[in-house]
């Protein structure tokens, strides 16, 4: 085994050495941060998205998710090394101040900095988001009343950070390499910064679940990391019927054709329109359209206007990758912060260049073992995992990951002009799995439990109130507040010509968006 790790190492150290500093300083990432807007109290905000923040539809930073309730702020990506996270970051807090002013002249909420929802009203009055009367706007939204059909709404109104990275050069199998490693490693991402592990009792109101009671309005599981990437969070009986390989660009695409094509019995008695003619959802297949596939990673490349997603994978190969399984670090102003930026740098490129052998239904099944594992019961002291089909300790498989990723670190440091702040996120990741209290997931229910006796909301109420509080007191300058105006203002324009271009009724419109030959046709994975 030393022999083989020591071949491992040898070869990930020759194609690191193969990039070169200019590739690595040509890297890039960029935030999406999805957060609910909450009233005072903690209750979920029902206010139609603030109009100062421009066209949900067409704002290229500030839209909304799920709910009308639930805001996305985007940035673009950043190349670079030192300076990229930090341009990032600079990026999503202007963003957020912006919002945080739009919010403040029109009422007293809050966006919500847990992952896990504040307490929410009765499923059906959380409001879908919306985005206006043009045919891609109407899309959208009867988009989302299928998933509150498939899924409830609740699930919905979880929140997240979504990552998007690239790298030059990179080609479509090795991205689909890294995609591979990183789901064999993501148990390290949920440990490392699950920050999920309780909940307001309103979210699991007549489910059925796994948690404790904590206190009279909060459940919890006393080692859990990411109750939001555990069986409670976006999970599917149906889609647990895909089984979905990342062997190859082709396989990937031909197993999301299917679900796409393929009706399914329970959404086909849903119907795509209710009797009063209102719709019900896009399409009565497993999945409506490729978003509604809830992994942990995605391959990406940005789509134009009206084309779907797997179309343009199957065209022009993959462009970047998305990781979709960071929670909200309620400690964090705007729920990241450039250390664990760093590391996720570091942990995806020893995903792209160490070996990844290709997947096979078994080890797709210990991988998912290991991700509800982790989330629910990341911090037991003696954790197992599943290792092709042996136990191993979840500490000690993580740092054996981490100091494969030291070399890398060094590299991106040493790229980066000397200095050791790649470095030193590996270091906090060794005394993270040393000390499991450190974690955000403890800190978390310690927090709770020295101060808001042992309340979820009333943590994450205090948490959100602060965090508005100093994000309104940093400067944000008279050219910062016209150019963010001005950006809304084009927003609105662009919505009201779409409308106004519209000649199609929806329901053509509709037909033609989920036919079978808008997806692409089935092709060798492309270099990207």
């Amino acid at each position: 085994m030393n022999s083989l790790h020591a071949r491992s190492a040898a070869l990930l150290g020759d194609r690191l050495q193969a990039l070169g500093p200019a590739r690595l300083k040509g890297m890039r990432r960029g935030i999406e941060k999805e957060s609910l807007r909450a009233q005072p109290g903690g209750a979920l905000a029902l206010t139609p998205h603030p109009a100062a923040l421009g066209s949900a539809l067409t704002h290229p930073c500030i839209t909304t998710d799920f709910s009308e309730s639930q805001v996305e702020l985007v940035t673009a990506a950043h190349k670079g090394l030192g300076d990229g996270a930090d341009a990032a970051l600079r990026e999503l807090t202007q963003i957020h101040q912006f919002t945080y002013r739009a919010m403040q002249a029109v009422g007293d909420e809050m966006l919500w900095v847990s992952s896990m929802p504040c307490g929410l009203p009765t499923d059906e009055t959380i409001p879908i988001a919306r985005f206006g009367s043009s045919n891609v706007g109407r899309a959208k939204s009867v988009y989302r009343m299928g998933l509150s059909h498939r899924y409830g709404r609740r699930m919905q109104t979880i929140s997240g950070i979504h990552y998007n990275w690239s790298l030059p050069e990179v080609t479509s199998e090795q991205y689909f390499a890294l995609i591979r490693n990183f789901r064999r490693h993501a148990f390290l991402l949920l440990y490392l910064f699950g920050a999920s592990p309780a909940v307001c009792s309103t979210f699991v109101a007549g489910r059925q679940h796994e948690l404790q009671q904590l206190s009279d309005s909060t459940m919890y599981m006393p080692h859990g990391t990411s109750l939001r990437m555990g069986r409670l969070g976006y999970q599917s009986d149906a889609q647990a019927s895909l089984a979905v390989s990342y062997n190859s660009l082709e396989g990937y695409g031909a197993s999301l054709q299917g679900a796409l094509t393929r009706p399914y019995p329970a959404y086909e008695a849903v119907g795509i329109q209710n009797p009063g003619g209102d719709y019900n959802q896009l399409a009565p297949t497993l999945l409506q359209i490729e978003n509604e596939f809830y992994g942990t990673i995605r391959p990406k490349r940005v789509i134009f206007p009206g084309e779907r997603p797997l179309h343009a994978l199957r065209e022009r190969g993959v462009e970047y990758i998305e990781v979709r399984l960071m929670d909200l670090d309620p400690f964090e102003p705007v729920g990241i912060n450039a250390q664990t930026m760093r590391f996720l740098d570091v942990f995806l490129l020893h995903c792209l260049l160490s070996d990844s052998p290709p997947d096979t239904p078994q080890e797709i099944a210990e991988l998912k073992h290991n991700q509800h594992h982790t989330a629910a019961r990341g911090r037991q002291s003696g954790l197992l995992l599943k290792r092709g089909g042996r136990e191993v300790p979840l500490t000690g498989w993580g740092a054996e990951v981490v100091a494969q990723c030291a070399p890398i670190a060094a590299a991106l440091d040493a790229a980066n002009g000397g200095g050791t702040q790649y470095s030193d996120t590996l270091l906090a990741a060794e005394a993270a799995l040393l000390d499991p209290a450190t974690l955000p997931s403890a800190r978390v229910l310690a927090a709770m439990a020295k101060d808001h006796e042992n309340s979820f909301v009333a943590f994450a109420r205090e948490r959100s109130a602060l965090t508005k509080e100093a994000l309104l007191g940093l400067p944000f300058s008279a050219e910062q507040q016209a150019t963010f105006e001005a950006l809304s203002r084009q927003a609105v324009a662009e919505q009201k010509k779409i409308e106004a271009a519209d000649t199609m009724p929806f329901e053509i419109y509709r037909q033609q968006y989920v036919s079978p030959e808008r997806l692409g046709i089935p092709s060798l994975a492309h270099a990207a």
